[in-house]
């Protein structure tokens, strides 16, 4: 076994390798960017080197800067983790070159399996089964136009050196083809520096389904069975689980045999990813194999009771596997997701900022929270904004769904807005509890698991109240003790004075929307008014988690949580509302702009301008293209008008908020 190991990573998954070397008694070499210096993975580690700037390509992209570490500090081998330099041939080949085991696959087969067209050639070969479409070399506009117009529309483009969902367009029809295909070429050209695309027929209703294999270097290869990864949006996996609510014995097995027949095709060594579409008939296609350790592989481990860390640095060391196939025995269900900075009710947009609170589930046998940050941290807007993987387990599906909303429920962020209302609409879904969920389902029915700014219901505003005015209570009685009389009349926070009865006005904002509730009482004793809506509280009760009380007669058990600046209550439904406090007596509106200009939702690259001063246009008709962790967003006019000026140009970084068009008033 090594002895001294380089994880050329960041994040969640450096902290992930370096936790199991420290198990295995193994010396932890990080690196880091300029932005990374203070990050947990740095701290974690038995010791840290810098490699460059904060942009992936002058840091965590750079082989040379970290095969150099790995020399002065005298690493026997190197974990790339995943993304980054995970699946970089030149890479894997350097490290071997150099004398350094590279723990992942050998170079040619990462070669082989990483172009998507190449490895549906090789695909075809061996006997597994592909769907129709075109995957071959010539890329010029003219072939795909024909080679599309042969598959059929519905049809998918594809980024030949991709994954994570970038560079792949779903066209509907002809003549939206040669836009969408210029569209994934330019973000396949950001995202891996390769333009070339395969075309898919798109089956509709698919699900996705993957394999974990491992091979090792003395001939052997296995699966670890299925993960389930059919809760997507634009080709990001939201949820994972294993087993599959929809396979059977006999598709497990075929599905499991044609993974094995794809490893061994390429030789394969190490951990890696085959994955399939599968139609609503149980029909499957090889998609992609993944060469590398996969975000979800934590579902797997759990319901198998093994490390696949470990399995992966045991292998690079000339190990055999430490199991057989027969050997491999699944138990209970295993349910994972991922907490990201971003907002989903603003399209996902992803979010940056100081972690200012930051609350998770207690890890048990039942709960695993793999992270990379904690509170206090900053997600920086470099790289992904992911903060934490949530994994539950249990005896079936139904109580590992249980669990994840019960651990939802227990986790806040506050700072950088957050998915977690999101996911725990997912959880509660019938689409999803049903396990009928298909790969296109979320965005086809997005508003269904989003927030939107409704008006809360009157019972979650009234319970936010008493919450908010009990609060207030408990903070005067306790700062009480400090004044010259405790037991006084004054010091007291029920708003009693003379000449009238003690209305207090509780203000609460919710989506930028105040609502002002007055109430009367104290002590959990409630008379409360809002709108036309009215409410008598009795026996209010209240502890870090939990408001009971009876209201106008029903008793109520409300789960929520209360700190200076919000209470956050969740309804009867489980839905999360998060109340800012505001001030009872003052409120100021905030400005929009009237719908004048454009800014940068946040820091970012303009990759494309398609329009000029002077311009008339139309609303909602798009104006630019920016590109921001990793992702495009479509940028469009919020209003009809004729545009004033564009202060931006194609290749230009903007900072958050820039103004970047102004329409004439």
């Amino acid at each position: 076994m090594f002895q001294r190991v380089l994880i050329a990573n960041r994040g969640e998954i450096a902290c992930r390798v370096i936790r199991t070397c420290r198990r295995l008694g193994i010396h932890t070499i990080a690196v880091y960017s300029e932005a990374d210096a203070n990050a947990q993975h740095v701290r974690l580690a038995d010791e840290a080197w810098p490699i460059g700037g904060p942009r992936p390509t002058e840091s965590y992209l750079r082989g040379d800067a970290i095969l150099d570490v790995a020399r002065k500090s005298s690493a026997q081998a190197i974990h790339p983790g995943y993304g980054f330099l995970s699946e970089n041939t030149a890479f894997a080949r350097a490290c071997t070159d150099a004398g350094i085991a590279f723990i992942g696959p050998r170079p040619e087969s990462i070669d082989a399996m990483g172009s998507k067209a190449a490895a549906k050639a090789l695909m075809e070969k061996h006997d597994v089964p592909l769907v129709p479409g075109y995957h071959g070399e010539d890329q010029s506009a003219d072939v795909l136009a024909e080679q599309a117009r042969r598959t059929g529309f519905p049809l998918m483009i594809k980024a030949a050196a991709g994954g994570g969902g970038k560079g792949m367009r779903i066209v509907r029809g002809e003549k939206e083809f040669a836009e969408a295909l210029a569209s994934a070429q330019r973000e396949a050209a950001s995202a891996f520096g390769d333009t070339r695309v395969i075309l898919e027929r798109y089956v509709d209703h698919p699900r996705h389904i993957e394999f974990q294999v491992f091979g090792d270097s003395h001939g052997n290869v296995i699966h670890l069975n299925e993960r389930e990864c059919s809760a997507q949006r634009r080709y990001q996996k939201v949820l994972e689980e294993t087993p599959s609510p929809f396979l059977d014995d006999a598709r497990r097995a075929a599905m499991g045999a044609a993974a094995v027949a794809a490893a061994k095709a390429v030789d394969y060594v190490g951990a890696g990813t085959v994955e399939f579409i599968v139609g609503q008939d149980g029909e499957f296609f090889f998609m992609e194999m993944n060469t590398r350790l996969q975000v979800e592989h934590p579902v797997t481990e759990e319901t198998l009771g093994l490390d696949l860390v470990e399995w992966q640095l045991r292998i690079a060391a000339g190990e055999t596997l430490p199991l057989a196939q027969e050997q491999i025995h699944a138990r209970g269900h295993a349910i994972e997701v991922r907490l990201y900075a971003e907002d989903p009710d603003q399209n996902f947009l992803p979010g940056s900022g100081k972690l200012l609170k930051l609350r998770l589930p207690a890890p048990s046998r039942h709960v695993r929270i793999d992270g990379g940050v904690i509170e206090g941290d900053t997600v920086t807007i470099f790289y992904d904004p992911m903060i934490a993987k949530l994994i539950v387990w249990d005896q079936d599906r139904p109580q590992a769904l249980q669990r994840l909303r019960d651990a939802l429920l227990a986790s806040e962020i506050v700072g950088p807005k957050s998915n977690i209302a999101f996911l725990e609409r997912l959880s509660r879904h019938p689409v999803v509890v049903g396990g009928r969920i298909d790969t296109g389902y979320l965005d086809r029915h997005l508003p269904e698991f989003l927030a939107g700014d409704a008006t809360p219901a009157a019972n979650v505003l009234f319970a936010a109240a008493v919450a908010a005015m009990m609060d207030e209570e408990q903070a005067v009685v306790a700062s009480s003790g400090n004044g010259t009389d405790p037991h006084s009349p004054w010091a007291r926070a029920d708003a009693w004075r003379i000449g009238h009865a003690g209305k207090r006005i509780v203000a609460l904002s919710l989506h930028g929307q105040r609502h002002e509730v007055e109430a009367y009482g104290h002590d959990g004793d409630y008379r409360l008014r809002h709108g036309e809506d009215r409410a008598e509280v009795r026996g209010a009760r209240r502890d870090k988690a939990t408001l009971s009380a009876r209201f106008d007669g029903e008793s109520l058990r409300v789960p929520l949580r209360v700190d200076a600046s919000r209470i956050t209550v969740h309804d009867a439904d489980g839905n999360r509302h998060a109340f800012e406090r505001a001030p009872a007596f003052a409120w100021q509106s905030k400005e929009t702009g009237g719908g004048n200009q454009i800014t940068a939702p946040m820091p970012g690259r303009i990759v494309l301008v398609k329009a000029n001063a002077g311009d008339v246009v139309e609303e909602g008709q798009e104006l630019l293209v920016m590109e921001a962790m990793k992702m495009e967003l479509a940028l469009k006019a919020p209003r009809a008008g004729t545009i004033a000026s564009i202060s931006a140009a194609q290749g230009d970084f903007v900072e958050a908020d820039a103004v970047l068009v102004r329409f004439a008033d």
